[in-house]
């Protein structure tokens, strides 16, 4: 199956979810290529008309001026993973971890995520060792969606842990049953990619960990001998699924031109937080759709010392804004590149339309006739942006 047949297959068994009827008038609608005062008619929850104009016809919500957009598309948040594990040593029930995080990106205006989750783990060792979890959370996010428990629609991205010593394995668990949305190739082993710069990684590390000088030795030295011996077949096999599934491809921290030609023969559609503006521009130039932090957006840098979001930004070279580690980031992120580059239309489509067409997904993202009735309501204070309201093919979430 293709990555867009797999996306229809996806979109086919969501229309079952429930839909609504209903009219949003006197907004600042963010179109595609435009910003336009009007209104906004959904009907068995897709968008049927929008027609320019302040007019507030009987029974329509009145927005008053407000934002209205498509709901936001996220592909890649550790999100879940930090309602998994709220504090150090604490494993929340899973459920639970769920419920909340869904709720949470309803909130903030997120209607379409990409669930991601590790595959690939590292069993040997003592401190350095972290356990396999992922068809168990498949498992459960999946249940969970069928049990229609969920306020919005969740896909399932499975992060592929190279230097790893189980990927293969982890793997074998998944097939084309599960609708895997994305496969993203992780390749976190040392002195490389995001961690080129030692020192960076060694303040991550030991910060993270709490990793002494010698744990931290120790810790680089297993995880080189891991890629050597798992690496290369870990790779190809991360691949072969991806392919087998028919799930989009992304690469991970594409620092080289070597890196992006490698990304561009294992046919990847996607290119996760490149580090360099030379990567950034070898991905342009094979046409893999670019993504960056939100995070490294606001914050004016990466925390790893890695190329800047705004850089690539400037350049013309950021498609896609992911969340990555800070939900709320998200829309705060679209919007500040909307402002500063005169078009809020630009800014909003790398949040919502963008990420839709990189994953497959062609019945959301934009408002248009024919398009899921996903929306945002919001305005801003002191700059930043806050939802008013959240609507799910018609229907209020938040």
């Amino acid at each position: 199956m293709t990555a867009s047949a797999q996306a229809h297959a996806v979109g086919a068994a969501e229309h079952a979810l429930p839909a609504g009827d209903a009219e949003f008038a006197n907004a600042e609608l963010v179109l595609p290529d435009r910003v336009m005062r009007g209104r906004v008619t959904v009907s068995a929850g897709e968008i049927v008309e929008i027609v320019e104009g302040d007019a507030v016809p009987a029974g329509a919500l009145d927005c008053g001026g407000d934002w209205l957009s498509p709901g936001l598309v996220e592909l890649h948040t550790d999100n879940l993973e930090r309602h998994m594990r709220p504090r150090p040593g604490v494993d929340w029930p899973h459920a639970a971890a769920i419920l909340a995080h869904d709720t949470e990106l309803a909130g903030i205006g997120i209607t379409t995520v990409y669930d991601a989750i590790r595959v690939g783990s590292v069993l040997s060792g003592k401190k350095k060792s972290y356990g396999r979890y992922a068809r168990q959370m498949a498992n459960e996010i999946l249940a969970a969606r069928a049990s229609g428990s969920l306020r919005i629609s969740h896909f399932l991205h499975l992060r592929a842990e190279i230097c790893s010593e189980t990927l293969t394995e982890e793997l074998g668990e998944f097939g084309p049953a599960d609708r895997v949305g994305i496969l993203s190739l992780m390749d976190h082993t040392p002195h490389q990619r995001q961690f080129a710069d030692e020192r960076q990684y060694r303040t991550y590390v030991q910060g993270k960990y709490g990793y002494s000088d010698a744990e931290f030795d120790a810790h680089v030295v297993h995880l080189l001998e891991v890629k050597r011996r798992f690496g290369a077949q870990h790779e190809a096999d991360a691949v072969a699924s991806a392919r087998a599934w028919g799930a989009v491809l992304a690469s991970h921290d594409d620092t080289t031109t070597d890196h992006v030609a490698a990304s561009a023969a294992h046919g990847a559609g996607l290119a996760e937080f490149p580090t360099t503006l030379e990567a950034a521009e070898a991905l342009r130039a094979a046409g893999i759709a670019v993504m960056m932090g939100a995070p490294n957006l606001l914050r004016g840098g990466s925390h790893s010392g890695n190329v800047a979001a705004q850089t690539l930004a400037d350049a013309g070279l950021l498609d896609i804004l992911s969340s990555d580690y800070a939900p709320a980031s998200l829309l705060m992120g679209a919007v500040r590149l909307g402002r500063e580059s005169g078009d809020m239309a630009r800014g909003i489509r790398t949040v919502t339309e963008a990420p839709a067409r990189a994953s497959g997904l062609s019945d959301r993202g934009a408002l248009a006739p024919g398009q899921r009735a996903d929306l945002v309501r919001f305005a801003t204070a002191d700059g930043f942006p806050y939802t008013k309201g959240v609507w799910v093919r018609g229907l209020r979430v938040a």
